[in-house]
């Protein structure tokens, strides 16, 4: 089941979705302009839900389109999701 991102703060582009007991975020950044100041693109992170860790970025972030960083961030939920 793909995961399912809605925005989290009206006012900045942020986007998480949780399942299987991992949280995930995108979140958008440019040099200039409102939001997160860094490299531009889409930044996609995950961390364990019930467990005080901080977020892990997910390689190839950031992403040049929001789908390309949802993508990942499928894949890397099936990889943290398969049995071992």
């Amino acid at each position: 089941m793909s995961l399912q991102f809605h925005r989290t703060v009206e006012t900045m582009q942020i986007w998480s979705a949780s399942s299987d007991g991992f949280s995930f975020v995108i979140t958008h950044g440019s040099p200039s302009g409102p939001g997160f100041r860094g490299q531009p693109g889409y930044v996609a992170s995950w961390r364990p839900l019930y467990r005080s860790r901080g977020a892990i970025k997910i390689g190839g972030s950031p992403f040049r389109t929001f789908a390309e960083a949802e993508g990942a961030c499928n894949i890397m939920l099936k990889h943290l999701t398969e049995p071992m």
